[in-house]
């Protein structure tokens, strides 16, 4: 409880009274009322033995083992993120996966297919959880229930029970745990027990870790049994390929318009972003544009006064579909986070994207960006804008090793190379 009221506190902090109440009632509606939904259980009553035909159908497809998506990360969100892309390439890869929606972002009354082998479903509906669920019970293969590590939805005793009816974990270790991420003072107690669980049982739980720091926490608890490295990777076909004719909104049209070199990032704008280094840039290189796109994670984009400089544009979040439009549009692109526990331990999904889109790469020094050729490190504020200098120029001469180097970088982290070394994995306990 002490864990739900530090987030509706931290809510109402960032977006003030009226916002902060508004999208309280929607996580209520989404987690909670959504699940007394009345007419859907009418519905489903109703509609029965025509549900259950529809679940054999499904269950009857061709697949090696099932996957469960069980975490509060939608599947329509703006910026489609590491859960989607590792489903669809599970789905591609002879598993069956079952994702599990949040009715914020998704109307799924029961279940939708996105791909062969891929459904949504609405687990909100107790009926239909039970149904699928007992349809399960009967089918010999592989089963796994997946969700994040920072995911405070879902219990340990919820977890056990699923071990106990022959379930294995597949453990998503994605990021430091730390409160900052979740948007609350202290950790909550949900995700402390889970992780806590995890790196115990290595009978019942897989890992998979996305960053070199986190791997050395997992080992140092567990050993390297059951684990696997498998970071962040690009869908490279749907940043590598952009619309001809691409239809941009008025506002980044009008900063095309200026003709000048534009430094770009897009993503989460939070407390581990370097505020203070994106402002000595546009200070000391005021014949450059600094676009940022995304969302406010927090209120410390309010408390950095951004908007005082004439240089830097912040055009708010664009969809999946269309992102590759605007940051085709960068000459450089940019990943400026501070030093700390959280970005030492982050596998930035963006960095394989920049690659995808084939342009100069500039990063502070977070371990996991070291790791390529392609990206210019940057130690510091004036190395910074040395680096920017050199990326404008690498982008305006069209070097093209580096545009080759850039390619090949984005190529060896497919989305699906990602997915494969997951199911590599679990393949071997399963033979």
């Amino acid at each position: 409880m002490r864990d739900k009221i530090n987030k509706i506190i931290s809510i109402i902090r960032k977006d003030g009274i009226i916002k902060g109440i508004q999208k309280i009632y929607k996580y209520i509606q989404a987690n909670y009322l959504s699940k007394i939904n009345i007419i859907g259980y009418i519905y489903i009553k109703i509609n029965h033995k025509k549900i259950e035909a529809e679940i054999d159908n499904i269950l009857n497809n061709d697949y090696k083992r099932i996957i469960i998506w069980r975490s509060s990360f939608g599947w329509n969100v703006p910026l489609f993120q590491r859960p989607q892309h590792i489903s669809k390439n599970f789905a591609n890869n002879d598993c069956l996966v079952f994702y599990e929606i949040t009715t914020v972002t998704d109307k799924v009354r029961i279940f939708k297919k996105i791909n062969d082998n891929l459904y949504l479903v609405n687990f909100n509906n107790g009926l239909i959880k039970k149904m699928l669920f007992s349809k399960l019970a009967n089918i010999n293969k592989p089963k796994y229930i997946q969700f994040y590590s920072t995911d405070a939805t879902i219990s340990v005793q919820s977890l056990k029970k699923y071990i106990e009816n022959g379930y294995k974990i597949i453990y998503e270790y994605i990021d430091d745990l730390s409160p900052l991420l979740v948007g609350t003072k202290q950790l909550p107690v949900n995700i402390k027990e889970k992780y806590e669980y995890m790196l115990k049982d290595t009978e019942n739980v897989f890992v998979v870790v996305t960053a070199d720091e986190i791997e050395k926490d997992v080992v140092s608890k567990r050993g390297t049994e059951k684990l696997v490295f498998s970071c962040n990777g690009v869908d490279y076909e749907h940043f590598s390929k952009i619309e001809k004719e691409m239809v941009l909104d008025k506002k980044f049209t009008s900063v095309l318009e200026q003709k000048k070199p534009i430094v770009g990032y897009y993503g989460a704008l939070a407390s581990w972003f370097d505020y203070d280094m994106l402002k000595y840039l546009a200070v000391k290189r005021p014949e450059i544009n600094i676009v940022l796109l995304g969302i406010k994670y927090d209120d410390s984009f309010d408390k950095a006064e951004l908007s005082k400089y004439q240089n830097i544009y912040f055009l708010g979040s664009k969809d999946y579909q269309v992102l590759p439009n605007y940051a085709s549009c960068f000459n450089v692109c940019v990943i400026p986070f501070l030093i700390n526990n959280i970005t030492q331990s982050t596998s930035p999904l963006k960095l394989f994207e920049y690659m995808a889109m084939g342009k100069p790469i500039v990063t502070t020094a977070m371990k996991e960006c070291k790791k390529y050729k392609s990206v210019m490190i940057a130690n510091n504020k004036e190395e910074f804008v040395k680096k920017i200098d050199e990326a404008v120029q690498i982008e305006s001469d069209g070097n093209k090793e580096y545009f080759e180097l850039l390619k090949k970088e984005a190529l060896e982290n497919s989305w699906e190379s990602k997915a494969k070394k997951i199911i590599e994995l679990i393949e071997k306990y399963e033979k």
